[in-house]
């Protein structure tokens, strides 16, 4: 029987509480026991940069001779890398990449064949919607920066961030069923919250490999970038003109908002917002803007 269980997580800096919702088992699996099985299947690193000027980070998945597929170590790192961020307290925003020309293939066949049985798949299965998720939840904006192929467990990738940037000639495609699986890094899950029932269904059965183009049409991407414009330096600029330039403390604010709101039912949601929208109200930043008559400016 699947029982619901609420996790709080504290965002006492915000004066809030937010929770995730997640269907288990009583008995969940223990993320220290699936920590030490992924790391016998060793290949690549998660590397993260953090500029403490600009406020935003880079999180850049490096496996250049596997197409940035994900090894059992790097699932590892992945965690460690959120847990960073987690407590990065100058930061607005991730950008999210792959190492060389590509995003991500998926899991790396190494790591598939070592845990090919139900059991090992449920772990990692968990383990990666764990990361997911608190990727998903962090109080910084999220920009999945998708250059060359983001394929099967890549996709899902792409849908833990708030935002994706496509390069013109990239490649996304959820073909888990191709492969005869499901999506399991809670991309399906996701997808569905972005896209809707019916749009998620074809992409999920079809295994549709998409162009950029189509993936923005369809709404599945919100910026596509000439080539010369996906370099990171570019992108930075454009998320630090576009989204990044209210101060960090709102910035953080109406990430935690946004995400009460996907995260909760409308009660619980209005409630995290108004208790957020209480400790901004009348602060340093709310009498200048009023005083320097900002809001017709």
């Amino acid at each position: 029987m699947m029982l619901a269980r609420v996790i709080g997580i504290s965002t006492a800096k915000y004066g809030v509480s937010r929770f995730v919702r997640m269907s288990t088992t009583p008995q969940a699996p223990n993320l220290d026991d699936i920590r030490d099985l992924l790391k016998k299947y060793p290949g690549g690193s998660v590397d993260l940069d953090l500029d403490s000027t600009s406020g935003i980070a880079v999180l850049s998945l490096n496996h250049v001779n596997k197409m940035n597929a994900m090894s059992g170590q790097m699932m590892v790192e992945l965690t460690d890398r959120v847990t960073e961020l987690e407590s990065w307290s100058e930061g607005k925003a991730v950008i999210f990449t792959g190492a060389g020309n590509t995003f991500c293939s998926g899991g790396d066949l190494s790591t598939v064949r070592g845990i090919f049985d139900p059991e090992n798949g449920n772990q990692m299965c968990y383990y990666m919607q764990n990361a997911t998720t608190r990727f998903w939840n962090l109080p910084l904006l999220t920009f999945a920066l998708i250059k060359g192929r983001a394929l099967g467990g890549g996709a899902e990738l792409a849908t833990a961030c708030d935002f994706r940037l496509m390069s013109s000639s990239a490649k996304l495609g959820f073909v888990q069923a191709k492969m005869g699986v499901t999506t399991g890094w809670g991309g399906g899950t996701r997808l569905v919250k972005l896209l809707g029932r019916t749009k998620s269904l074809s992409l999920l059965c079809s295994g549709q490999v998409l162009d950029a183009k189509t993936a923005q049409e369809i709404g599945l991407v919100d910026h596509v970038l000439e080539d010369v414009e996906s370099e990171l330096t570019d992108v930075k600029r454009l998320i630090a003109s576009q989204y990044c330039s209210p101060d960090r403390s709102i910035v953080r604010a109406m990430k935690s908002v946004a995400t009460a709101a996907s995260d909760n039912n409308v009660c619980e949601a209005l409630e995290i917002e108004r208790n957020i929208f209480q400790t901004k109200w009348g602060g340093p930043l709310h009498v200048a803007a009023i005083n320097n008559n900002v809001k017709h400016k």
